[in-house]
């Protein structure tokens, strides 16, 4: 299972780029004795978001999965609303920032990046 973006994922992700601002949701399940890591990464990443316009509106961790199948309830979820995918995309190309990447990809085992856009109801 991928934890990082690949080349071909993130083409795909701007050529659907309408320029404007997203909520990139992210489901974590964190390997055995590796949430410290993941906490590290986080508090490093702050100064990322805020460099590139980011906020984080929301970093919580899973409870109980009223509805799941098994397997299928997730350890954290974080949601983070960046200005644009373009800038997503340069964040995560930032040299300094592949500096503490590094901390994210060796803490988790499973992870879902799912970019969403809102909806007027």
């Amino acid at each position: 299972m991928a934890i990082d973006p690949r080349g071909a994922d993130l083409k795909r992700f701007l050529a659907e780029d309408d320029g404007g601002p997203f909520v990139m949701l992210n489901l974590l399940r964190f390997a055995e004795g590796k949430r410290d890591q993941y906490d590290s990464y986080a508090q490093q990443t702050a100064t990322f978001l805020k460099r590139y316009g980011a906020e984080l509106l929301y970093f919580g961790d899973g409870s109980t999965a009223l509805v799941a199948d098994p397997g299928q309830a997730w350890d954290a979820i974080v949601l983070v609303r960046y200005p644009s995918r373009e800038v997503f995309s340069r964040m995560v190309a930032d040299p300094d920032y592949h500096t503490v990447s590094h901390l994210r990809t060796g803490s988790l085992t499973e992870a879902v990046l799912q970019a969403t856009t809102p909806r007027n109801v």
